[in-house]
């Protein structure tokens, strides 16, 4: 039986609170999918704080959020810039194996000067992913396929306006789990 949008946001903003990776894949698991059509547009992202490497990481280094404007043209790493300017980088730097291991003994502060300094060199504005439907944990819903790297973010709706992810990458047994909520169309 389908959970319904309200009690999904309920269990959601529970697990926001900090929660085990298998209670935020049992929410994930009790969504229904979403298109690729329902994915399109800009959201503003967070992390879901599950004891993953990456939990506050992102938030740190000033990442907003994912903008997807069709299933070719999909930036999934977008950060504020200087002035609040918002910029995409390019995934592909980022070394994911090294910060996945190295992630939980640096200080955020310290990544975050790096990340500052790096993100210049590795601003873009081409498209870094596609939206794909696929099967992942028994259901067929919209996925992110990074171009080059082994990572797909999988997506189930909360409510019409909040989607929970998944980021499956290779070789890291822990997904990293993130809430995208639709940005205001003046973002």
């Amino acid at each position: 039986m389908p959970i319904e949008p309200s009690d999904a946001l309920c269990r959601l903003r529970v697990l926001e609170r900090g929660t085990t990776p298998d209670a935020a894949l049992a929410l994930f698991d009790d969504l229904p999918p979403l298109t690729v059509g329902d994915l399109l547009g800009r959201w503003v992202g967070r992390g879901l704080p599950t004891g993953h490497p990456f939990d506050g990481l992102l938030e740190r280094l000033g990442w907003h959020g994912k903008v997807m404007r069709s299933s070719e043209d999909v930036h999934p790493l977008v950060f504020r810039g200087p002035q609040g300017r918002l910029v995409s980088i390019t995934p592909a730097w980022l070394p994911m194996g090294a910060a996945l291991r190295v992630a939980p003994a640096v200080p955020h502060a310290l990544a975050a000067a790096a990340f500052r300094a790096v993100r210049p060199v590795i601003t873009t504005t081409r498209p870094q992913a596609r939206l794909r439907t696929l099967e992942h944990r028994g259901v067929t819903s919209a996925a992110m396929v990074y171009d080059r790297l082994p990572v797909i973010d999988v997506f189930r709706r909360v409510d019409d306006r909040t989607a929970l992810g998944v980021m499956d990458v290779r070789d890291d047994p822990q997904p990293y789990v993130f809430v995208l909520e639709r940005a205001d169309p003046r973002q």
